[in-house]
């Protein structure tokens, strides 16, 4: 069953239920489904055909969510971009995706015409929230309310393109991930299953709807008729602390620079939220200090920790009763897929070694959008189906459980030894003052490289390279131990939660895995 059609059914089922609460706007199933037929009709009133491409430069609201559902009940594949995308990065989407329409915030209007106007295309551009009396603009509110005669086609092929996710590029230029509306159904049902998600759950979110972690909230809570209600950011923790109260939220995905900020208020009582049924943590790995710490803070919350890629938007979870005895794990694979580690002759890693991961199910993607090379490199064939390289290490305990050891590109090669930098920061993490702590390498005429710590320090706190140094020696092996600590105020993180480090912007490295 394609997506949208999960949205018709659960207004015939739930209609008057609220399906979206974001900011000012609170819709019901009923409103959703008949503002999107509102919204599919007018894009393809604009020109937009099935299977064409529509770039969304939107934040979190409800214009988001109706122009998922309305340009997939157009035959449309949605691009969800982040909302600050800059000129010459959209430009480049937007020649290569061809993208027949834009759906842009009215602030980002400058920048997408500006985008526009280095190629060659006249794709029709949608403006939410521009001013009403501004003539010279198609105006978003105008296009979902206006009324339409002939009835929407209903399409059926559930392996047509769904989404177009850009990955973040920490590596390179970005890639466009092609996920059919197939894999997206079979992701976000395994993950509506283990989280056992129903019509009762009103998931909070702040997570941009502009990667897979964000689109699968949206995704879950329409199959299952719960609540979803978006946060444009989580730049002012404790209002958001304050609406998981007002709302009774039941679900909070987070990722973990947002459990350090949670976790570091002292004046937080465990329990304030009895109506948290769940947390959920993935986008980049979480240390065990603070699985621990929001494990005290929220005793009756179950909290489940995951990795996953953009190319097949969850991988693993890790049952919560297992992260008392597992801490580091992920855990093992989603309901109705496969993830395991593979040695460098592609064959099953024994336990303990480290390997590749790679994943096999319904929901791996179809590939990279115009880049064939890289789809080859990332994508096999299997006997029901394709097996994804993630290119992430990992290694296996013996009752199967997958741990994260690091990207294969994050490795840092000193004294001849393979260092993890994930190992390193667990373990800079463990000191009591630490906000915030990651681990590079750095260029070295003896070693090739030594390891240099990044660290935020807590407010009020005062620590001392000497002390870092002292701290890591007595838990790491000599070759592991940070040579040299620099205090920062905070460590730059890309939009999906994961630290950049680097001389500068253009040799940037990346810690933590996409979800």
């Amino acid at each position: 069953m394609r997506i949208e059609a999960r949205l018709r059914d659960t207004a015939r089922r739930f209609g008057e239920k609220t399906a979206l609460v974001a900011g000012e706007a609170r819709l019901t199933y009923a409103e959703l489904d008949i503002l999107s037929d509102g919204l599919a009709a007018a894009l393809q009133r604009g020109g937009v055909k099935p299977g064409d491409r529509v770039l969304m430069v939107l934040d979190n609201g409800h214009e988001a969510v109706l122009s998922f559902f309305g340009a997939w009940k157009a035959g449309a594949v949605p691009c969800p971009l982040y909302p600050s995308i800059k000129v010459e990065k959209l430009a480049s989407i937007l020649e290569s995706t061809e993208a027949s329409a834009i759906i842009a915030q009215a602030r980002q209007r400058e920048t997408v015409e500006a985008a526009i106007g280095k190629t060659k295309l006249s794709p029709l551009l949608v403006v939410a929230q521009a001013d009403a009396a501004d003539k010279s603009a198609v105006h978003f509110e105008e296009m979902a309310v206006q009324a339409f005669r002939t009835p929407l086609r209903e399409f059926e092929n559930s392996d047509a393109l769904a989404l177009l996710i850009h990955t973040s590029g920490s590596t390179g230029r970005p890639k466009g991930v092609m996920l059919s509306h197939a894999n997206v159904t079979a992701a976000c049902e395994a993950i509506a299953s283990y989280l056992g998600n129903s019509e009762d759950d009103v998931v909070l979110s702040v997570l941009p709807l502009s990667f897979g972690y964000g689109i699968t909230q949206m995704v879950t809570m329409v199959m299952t008729g719960g609540t979803l209600v978006l946060e444009k950011s989580f730049a002012f923790p404790r209002r958001i602390l304050q609406r998981l109260a007002e709302v009774k939220a039941t679900g909070f995905p987070l990722v973990p620079p947002m459990a350090a900020l949670i976790t570091g208020m002292k004046d937080l009582e465990p329990g304030f939220l009895p109506h948290l049924r769940y947390i959920t943590s993935a986008a980049a790995a979480m240390p065990p200090a603070f699985t621990e710490r929001l494990q005290n803070l929220f005793p009756d919350t179950r909290l489940f920790l995951m990795y996953g890629q953009t190319e097949c938007l969850r991988a693993t979870y890790l049952p919560p009763e297992e992260a008392a005895y597992r801490p580091l794990s992920v855990g093992r694979a989603i309901p109705g897929t496969k993830a395991f580690v593979i040695d460098e002759d592609g064959r099953p890693a024994a336990a303990g070694t480290i390997g590749e991961l790679v994943i096999e199910g319904p929901h791996v993607m179809s590939g990279y959008w115009g880049d064939g090379l890289s789809t080859v490199r990332a994508l096999s064939p299997v006997a029901n189906g394709r097996r994804l390289h993630t290119g992430d290490l990992f290694r296996a305990d013996a009752d199967g459980f997958l741990y994260f050891v690091s990207r294969r590109d994050d490795i840092i090669k000193t004294r001849g030894e393979k260092v993890s930098p994930q190992e390193v920061e667990r373990v800079l993490y463990a000191l009591p003052g630490i906000k915030e702590a990651a681990a590079g390498g750095i260029d070295d005429p003896v070693f090739g490289q030594v390891i240099r710590a990044y660290v935020v320090v807590e407010d009020g706190m005062t620590l001392t390279e000497r002390e870092i140094v002292r701290h890591c020696a007595g838990l790491l092996e000599d070759y592991m131990v940070p040579k040299s600590v620099e205090f920062r105020d905070a460590l730059p993180r890309t939009t999906t939660g994961k630290i950049r480090l680097g001389a500068d912007e253009n040799n940037a490295i990346t810690r933590g895995n996409v979800a």
